[in-house]
């Protein structure tokens, strides 16, 4: 007979009551700071996050904006990304990282999925190439980076510019070796040219509203995001305007907010890889499932399960009458998205297939074993 607790106690996908009790005292110091210095756009908080995440991360330039779809959209634009341009992508991605590169005037092309998880297949970017291809834009899907030294193979031999989504990244490391980032690990951030970070509430580092980071080691991408976030303003005459920017900046609110958070990554990170591994050990011998692999550098932003589609769907229901929350990422299949950047993506069947089976299970720092041994306890019933 299964020991399944009763609905009255949910387990949601994330807890993030949990995470701001336990950080309360500091975050409402935090506040309390900015509010009673009476700057709260541009001010000291942004300017020491942006010196603190530089840090972190380990590149030369951080340069916050107002979100993570504004950090892809100006990190192209500063890349050099525009109309006429071709950036080959995943198709298997929140919409957000498409709708950036059409937002500055470029083609999305899409690469399938790989084999063996949720990423780019790098071995075909190649011949995703055409004259008219400017970037690559890989997306580190559920906190899983994709394989570097491949990639940047490629891309050098065909001069492309390498633009990183990391969105759901933050702290994730790529294993190994890596060509032009050193050796042993390194966190992601850009082993190209630059990359997005977003501080959406639910990312791995999240904001208490919305954030996003632009990094790069290239000063000029740099110095033309800062622009670009502010109007386009020249740093030398506030009304000075040499193109159109956008209004993007970080508040001082979110800043002092996320410096609360930062120290905290690693080891919130390194619970989600506990978690991962407590899952796979308690899902392990279900043949009716796909478990996800725990690979080095891996953060785990989400733990997602594969399923036959019918059986995910009633899984999820399933869950669902227990009080367990779940999510699908993501389910609409690329050919069901705007002609704009649905062309060309009907080849990707990997994806396609995987928008069928993908089941995200619960998953952040604070979950408990007894709350994991529940989850699979239902998924264990249901299955039988």
């Amino acid at each position: 007979m299964s020991n399944v607790t009763n609905i009255s106690d949910p387990i949601p996908m994330l807890d993030l009551r949990s995470e701001v009790e336990g950080l309360w005292d500091e975050v409402a110091s935090a506040v309390d700071r900015v509010l009673r210095s009476g700057q709260y756009i541009g001010g000291p908080e942004v300017h020491q996050f942006e010196q603190e995440v530089a840090d972190f991360l380990g590149v030369e330039h951080a340069v916050s904006v107002n979100s993570g779809t504004d950090a892809l959209v100006i990190g192209l634009r500063a890349a050099g990304v525009g109309p006429g341009d071709e950036v080959i992508t995943t198709p298997y991605t929140f919409f957000a990282t498409v709708e950036a590169i059409v937002h500055v005037g470029a083609r999305p092309v899409f690469v399938d999925i790989a084999k063996d998880g949720f990423n780019i297949d790098v071995a075909a970017i190649d011949t995703a190439v055409t004259e008219r291809t400017k970037a690559v834009l890989p997306v580190h899907l559920f906190g899983e980076p994709v394989p570097l030294a491949p990639l940047l193979e490629v891309a050098r031999a065909r001069g492309l510019i390498v633009v990183e989504d990391c969105a759901q990244a933050f702290g994730a490391t790529y294993p190994g070796s890596n060509p032009g980032i050193g050796a042993g690990s390194q966190r992601v951030w850009s082993g190209g040219h630059v990359a997005a970070f977003s501080f959406y509430p639910t990312k791995n580092l999240g904001a208490y509203g919305d954030g996003g980071l632009v990094a790069t080691n290239d000063g000029v991408i740099a110095e033309t995001a800062r622009r670009l976030r502010n109007h386009a303003s020249d740093p030398t005459s506030k009304y000075v305007h040499r193109d159109i920017g956008y209004n993007s900046r970080l508040d001082e609110l979110q800043a002092a907010v996320l410096r609360v958070k930062l120290p905290y990554v690693d080891a919130w990170n390194q619970r989600r890889r506990e978690v991962a591994r407590r899952y796979g050990g308690l899902l392990v011998g279900m043949p009716e499932l796909v478990l996800p692999r725990v690979s080095p550098g891996h953060v785990f932003h989400q733990y997602t399960v594969r399923a036959r589609p019918e059986l995910r769907d009633a899984l999820r229901v399933r869950l669902a009458e227990e009080g367990i929350g779940t999510s699908v990422f993501y389910p609409p299949a690329v050919d069901a998205w705007p002609e704009a950047v649905a062309d060309g993506a009907q080849a990707c069947f990997r994806a396609a297939a995987a928008s069928r089976e993908v089941l995200s299970l619960p998953i952040f720092p604070q979950l408990s074993e007894r709350q994991q041994k529940r989850v699979a306890d239902v998924v264990s019933t249901h299955l039988r």
